[in-house]
């Protein structure tokens, strides 16, 4: 039988749930239920539970810290979440934790009850791989038994600050390993395969420690030769090195020179890629974990670089923001008149552009929402038929967050970027439709002129206006006047958000001469005034 936790802080949910479920017949039972994280991760320390189902939002410790100390503490826990509508983005972000479902309230018993057994094999299929993997790493068990694992365990802990760093160095002092240095530096070592840029089946799982031990046994010996340092494995599936010594260019180029070596043996021996990142270096053991972290970060920019790295923290610049404007608007020019290389090249500007600024996976994903939107702007610019655009936009962006990689992620921005090329390719070969794309064109590279009118776009384009806001009308499904406005309402924005100028100069910049009209149609399109929405908005 299948013992289920229940975990929300509304009793009557707890009380529907109990009573409306028909446990038995489903072979479960209900073996707890808690009002909240904390009492929850209390039940599940003295009671075995398969499946735990938890709301988000709880107060003491919510949903996602349940989530978390259940994936690090019980990795064998099967974890449900529920949530209300505007929950179920953040509840989503519980994937790094091993989430196995999520399911939007309200819930009916039959729903809840076709989760429950989906779960249920899921506990199965858990427990069929935890014992693969335990005959698998049999092999491995003499490593396990002896000293290297002690003196593994003890460096873990005394890196990372689990353990009294007294007790620590005591453990090591009797396996004679003595740490005096003046200066310290952590190494993380992760096989890409097994990392989180790749998707990784049962068999890769079963495989990882295997792989690890061998990159461990190699950055011993290499790390021993060298007389540089300790070699650790942490966990089942990374190997992490201390470096000791004196702080200067000549070590910082020889830690880099061991881990490059070390990168190379485990390519010869067993055919994988390693990733390295290089903490910074610390003076203390007490800063070892700074280090460590600095490590971390590092590994994590596998996203936007890729795997087989070698890095350290010189490697990397400091996190800043980065303006795509320019290119954006390079990339919106380009699909309006139809330039596929322009279009291509600018695309690859901003691929480089991303990849430069070596930020986080959310900023890179931003980036790549603004070009997105980018991309739809200028079909909806020229089209009034945008439904089957805008759903596909919209699950364009959740596909883009999903991914493994940013390589993957900006070719699924370039492939939307060809399509919407080519639809507005054809929507281009009309006599009609050109006239009123070279308007939008127009528009958009004089909207600053406050004397720009009908009269002077249809002077511009030799057609009478008449015919002009005919045509103009069906093919983008608004008025002259609405689109100028739009434009220069969305630079105003622009400008507000990204910039320090006065309203007035921000008011001239987008082509009103008037100051105080210019306050009143923002307010009018925003619902609120220059002043209030640049403090809201303003970077």
């Amino acid at each position: 039988m299948y013992r289920v936790l229940l975990v929300d802080d509304e009793i009557l949910v707890r009380d529907a749930i109990k009573e409306n479920i028909d446990w038995a017949a489903i072979d479960c039972e209900l073996v707890g239920s808690c009002q909240n994280g904390q009492e929850a991760a209390e039940f599940v320390k003295s009671n075995p539970v398969d499946i735990v189902l938890t709301d988000i939002l709880m107060p003491y410790m919510d949903g996602m810290e349940l989530s978390h100390f259940l994936h690090d503490n019980y990795p064998d826990v099967v974890i449900v979440i529920f949530s209300g509508f505007g929950e179920f983005e953040y509840a989503k972000k519980a994937i790094q934790y091993n989430v196995s479902e999520y399911i939007l309230k309200p819930i009916t018993a039959m729903e809840l009850t076709t989760v429950l057994n989906k779960m249920k094999e899921k506990v199965d299929q858990r427990k069929k791989e935890k014992v693969k993997l335990e005959k698998l790493t049999k092999a491995s068990e003499n490593y396990r038994k002896n000293a290297q694992v002690i003196r593994s365990k003890a460096i873990e802990g005394l890196v990372t600050c689990s353990k009294d760093i007294g007790e620590s160095l005591e453990q090591l002092r009797g396996m004679g390993i003595e740490l005096n240095a003046s200066n310290y530096k952590v190494a993380i070592l992760d096989i890409d395969i097994y990392s989180e840029i790749c998707q990784i089946d049962t068999e890769k799982r079963q495989e990882s420690a295997l792989m690890a031990f061998v990159l461990f046994n190699i950055s011993d010996e290499l790390v021993s030769r060298e007389n540089a340092g300790f070699a650790y494995q942490e966990g089942s599936n990374r190997v992490c090195i201390l470096f000791q010594g004196v702080r200067n260019r000549e070590a910082s180029e020889r830690i880099r020179s061991i881990c490059r070596e070390i990168k190379q043996k485990v390519k010869e021996v067993i055919g994988i890629e390693v990733s390295v990142g290089i903490g910074k270096w610390v003076r203390s053991l007490n800063e070892l974990v700074d280090s460590y972290e600095t490590a971390e970060k590092i590994i994590q920019h596998r996203y936007l670089l890729g795997g087989n790295l070698l890095l350290d923290e010189q490697d990397l610049k400091a996190e800043t923001g980065i303006s795509l404007y320019d290119t954006l608007e390079q990339l919106t020019d380009a699909l309006k008149t139809g330039k596929r290389e322009s279009m291509q090249r600018s695309l690859s500007q901003i691929e480089e552009c991303i990849k430069k600024s070596y930020v986080e996976k959310s900023r890179a994903c931003m980036y790549l929402e603004q070009t997105i939107r980018a991309i739809t702007n200028s079909y909806r610019s020229v089209s009034s038929q945008m439904e089957d655009y805008d759903a596909r936009k919209e699950t364009l962006l959740q596909q883009v967050t999903e991914q493994k990689t940013f390589h993957q992620a900006i070719g699924l921005v370039k492939e939307y970027a060809e399509q919407v090329f080519e639809k507005m390719s054809s929507i281009n070969s009309t006599s009609g439709q050109r006239q009123a794309l070279l308007a939008l064109d127009y528009i958009h590279n004089n909207y600053m002129d406050p004397d720009l009118s009908l009269n002077s776009l249809c002077s511009y384009l030799n057609i009478s206006t008449s015919y002009f806001s005919t045509i103009f009308k069906e093919v983008t499904g608004e008025t002259f006047m609405e689109v100028l406005i739009d434009t220069r309402m969305k630079k105003a924005k622009e400008l507000l958000e990204n910039t320090t100028m006065k309203n007035y100069e921000i008011a001239e910049k987008v082509g009103f001469s008037d100051p105080h009209y210019f306050g009143i149609s923002f307010k009018k399109m925003t619902g609120k005034t220059p002043t209030e929405y640049a403090r809201e908005y303003r970077r």
